[in-house]
């Protein structure tokens, strides 16, 4: 089924399908789904095209998601590396910009760098 542009998946329940459209958590999902009126047990393939049309409506008026959210977060990254804050340049050198350590346990945001010559996967030595 097709939410705003977005597949959600038929066979889970709306309160849970919701969630898979970027910018919706459990929580967002259940207060749409109370201002729309539609039932939380509901699967996504039961849905009336009325039910569908007032979650439309209730998304699109109250919510930013997908293209548009996101459009607004790499804004706020270029506005922090605009003004040369702290966040805005570990943005800027790709490490991580919440406090963690990075010693160790960095090689998500890095894209998982490995450095040391004696860490990272062992190719099987043939003889």
């Amino acid at each position: 089924m097709r939410l705003i542009g977005i597949n959600i998946p038929d066979n889970k329940r709306m309160e849970a399908a919701l969630t898979y459209i970027y910018g919706i958590g459990p929580y967002t999902a259940l207060k749409i789904l109370k201002t729309a009126k539609v039932d939380l047990n509901k699967r996504a393939k039961d849905l009336t095209s009325e039910e569908v049309g007032r979650l439309k409506e209730v998304v699109e008026k109250n919510y930013k998601i997908e293209g548009e959210l996101r459009q607004v977060v790499k804004q706020n990254i270029v506005r922090l590396k605009e003004i040369q804050s702290y966040r805005g340049s570990r943005h800027a050198r790709r490490l991580p910009a919440r406090g963690q350590r990075t010693k160790t346990n960095s090689r998500t945001v890095r894209g998982n760098v490995r450095k040391t010559v004696g860490s990272g996967k062992r190719k099987t030595e043939l003889k």
